[in-house]
């Protein structure tokens, strides 16, 4: 097994620790968040983190191929924190469908 040796400028070792940074703010707001939407929007927000981090990794190993995980990942976790925040809302249906069966506000 080889192993190859990475070295970073000071300039993506500060991107990569401000990135652990927020991943652990995020973190935080996501244990402690008060209410169920604080949570997914921390949640959210770990999910567009991880995905810099995954587009931060496709530049540091000049491989294209982490590009299209993290358009995936980014892809399925919009979709994913959609989900849940209608989950939350109560309903699973969009205001036009909860104000009235026609849409009609008169």
């Amino acid at each position: 097994m080889t192993l190859y040796a990475i070295t970073l400028n000071p300039l993506e070792t500060a991107a990569f620790v401000l990135l652990g940074l927020a991943l652990l703010l995020a973190l935080v707001r996501l244990v402690l968040g008060p209410r169920a939407p604080d949570r997914v929007v921390a949640s959210d927000t770990l999910t567009v983190i991880t995905t810099t981090g995954i587009a931060g990794l496709a530049l540091l190993f000049d491989n294209p191929l982490f590009l299209d995980v993290a358009l995936v990942y980014g892809v399925l976790s919009f979709i994913a924190i959609v989900a849940i925040a209608r989950a939350i809302d109560g309903t699973g249906r969009s205001r036009g469908e909860r104000d009235g069966a026609d849409g009609d506000r008169s």
